[in-house]
């Protein structure tokens, strides 16, 4: 029962990233829409005017098409008099700026779906992969030295502070004293195995 509820999981997971992934994919495909219908917020021009005699340096931002990107269309209302407009002008830089919320808005979809699938396999692996997954007989003497470590440095754990702290240090030690007599044994096993072939 379980082994196919896993597989039903598994290949529902796989589904439904795969027709996000080619909606995205479609959406990334279609031509972008023409410059006449971008949305408002697709399109401005910034102009950024330095401090010109009294008047202080200030940034100007504008939705307007690229031919209309310039100082006399983009500030408003404008600081300087009349006589004084075309000196102000020069001195500004004004720049046409552009972007896609279609391409935002994919990419951000892409991500969610990434991440929605990521967490979907992680509740996969804690929920169902234990009830699948069977006790493994090399693995079996690793749990019980690994238990019978435990219950050491819980019968350790019941002296005073000061002892403590080191049987903390002691755990970590123990532990990795563990890992290299586990690194070693395979050492030796794939070396045996590996002469044994040859």
């Amino acid at each position: 029962l379980f082994p196919q509820a896993s597989m039903m999981f598994a290949q529902c997971t796989q589904k439904c990233v795969s027709s996000m992934l080619l909606i995205a994919l479609l959406c990334c495909i279609l031509p972008p829409p023409a410059q006449a219908s971008k949305s408002s917020e697709d399109i401005r021009c910034k102009c950024i005017c330095p401090p010109y005699r009294n008047i202080s340096g200030h940034i100007y931002n504008k939705n307007v098409s690229q031919k209309d990107c310039n100082c006399l269309h983009v500030v408003e209302p404008m600081p300087v008099p009349g006589n004084d407009v075309e000196a102000y002008c020069l001195l500004c830089e004004c720049k046409y700026e552009e972007r896609s919320t279609t391409t935002i808005k994919v990419i951000i979809i892409i991500y969610l779906s990434v991440v929605g699938a990521l967490l979907l396999y992680m509740a996969f692996l804690v929920l169902v992969d234990p009830l699948i997954r069977k006790p493994d007989a090399y693995t079996q003497p690793l749990h019980n030295e690994e238990e019978n470590e435990d219950t050491r440095s819980l019968a350790a754990a019941h002296t005073p502070s000061g002892a403590r702290a080191n049987t903390v240090l002691e755990r970590v030690e123990g532990a990795q004293q563990r890992w290299k007599r586990q690194v070693q044994e395979q050492r030796k096993t794939v070396f045996d195995r590996h002469k044994m072939l040859s």
